[in-house]
């Protein structure tokens, strides 16, 4: 497994045929996770955003794992500072499980 000087681990996004298009980094897959959700189109409102499976294979392991995302925007908190938006992108995800690849 590979890890930087400061701990983080490289995620590539998969889609369904194997295809790797975009790398995430963090210290744990649910940090990769929730970069690779900001880019997802976000909805007007949490409720009401749409819920996309996002799969991210830890470079160097044959690890998989699944997540479901989703964005939304909402107003950004009054103590914001002054380079920031009024709305920002907001995301969440949930993990579903984790799968071994037999080759990478």
């Amino acid at each position: 497994m590979a890890r930087s000087d400061d701990g983080k681990r490289n995620f590539a996004l998969r889609d369904t045929s194997g295809n790797e298009s975009s790398v995430f980094s963090g210290r744990t897959p649910r940090q990769a996770a929730l970069k690779a959700a900001r880019r997802l189109d976000p909805a007007g409102s949490e409720g009401e955003a749409d819920r996309v499976e996002l799969r991210l294979r830890e470079k160097g392991t044959k690890k998989v794992h699944h997540y479901e995302g989703w964005a939304w925007k909402e107003s950004a908190p009054d103590d914001k500072p002054d380079w920031m938006p009024d709305r920002i992108t907001k995301a969440n995800v949930a993990k579903k499980g984790i799968e071994h690849l037999e080759e990478i």
